[in-house]
């Protein structure tokens, strides 16, 4: 269906900036976040489209968050590479047209695909878990996050996700470059189908599987996420 044709002033109604603003995060609309900024919050580098206010930003420091992350970071390869905006006004977050969900933890702890997180308050502790058992074998954007305390939390989806619930003794498999985020109860393992097939690249193309089992659920996205190999890969 073609687009309507608007005026200038229809247009600037339609698209305009609602004044109504409460939260500290709300969504303008289900791709942008809107941080209503008194003080200090995290975000995705380079997720910032526009400010109001005075708001000001600092790169996440080599030693920001102590020298055990950082030699995490170095040497995952970690992708969820942040920024730190604070001061007081209006900051707008988006990352290549991704949907934007707001999810308010409330002392709960969630795991987040690196890729896939786009801001936090500076409540919310946070910590690179590896996943060591096949380290070398990943790619980069598969090493998680985990965030967990009270406050909220902004991740981002291609398209609409599902939410699959996890239960004892149902376990859930999931492609790993299609897994958003999961419960902190979960401890996801990994099942690999690599066969000669495979090698000779004549496989079915789902040689590695997340697997999670336990009681919690897992959101996946309708969209593969690819990702820079793993460092040595």
């Amino acid at each position: 269906m073609a687009e309507t044709v608007r005026t200038i002033d229809q247009f600037l109604a339609a698209t305009a900036q609602r004044d109504e603003a409460r939260d500290a995060f709300e969504l303008e609309n289900p791709y942008l976040l809107e941080v209503n900024l008194n003080g200090r919050v995290w975000a995705k580098a380079g997720a910032m489209i526009g400010y109001t206010g005075q708001i000001h930003f600092e790169r996440e420091g080599i030693l920001e968050h102590g020298l055990g992350k950082f030699l995490k970071k170095a040497f995952t390869g970690e992708g969820a590479k942040l920024m730190k905006a604070h001061g007081q006004g209006r900051l707008y977050l988006a990352d290549k047209g991704k949907k934007v969900r707001v999810l308010h933890l409330q002392g709960e702890t969630l795991f987040v695909n690196g890729n896939d997180l786009l801001a936090f308050e500076p409540a919310i502790e946070w910590d690179i878990k590896m996943m060591r058992r096949i380290a070398g074998l990943l790619a980069a954007g598969l090493f998680n996050i985990r965030l967990s305390g009270t406050g909220r939390v902004a991740i981002t989806t291609h398209y609409e996700p599902i939410t699959l619930r996890v239960t004892p003794g149902q376990p859930v498999y999931t492609d790993p470059n299609a897994t958003v985020a999961w419960s902190g109860s979960l401890s996801p393992d990994f099942r690999t189908d690599i066969s000669f097939k495979t090698f000779l690249g004549r496989g079915s193309g789902e040689s590695l599987q997340m697997v999670f089992q336990g009681d919690g659920w897992v959101v996946l996205q309708p969209y593969e996420e690819v990702y820079m190999q793993a460092k040595g890969s």
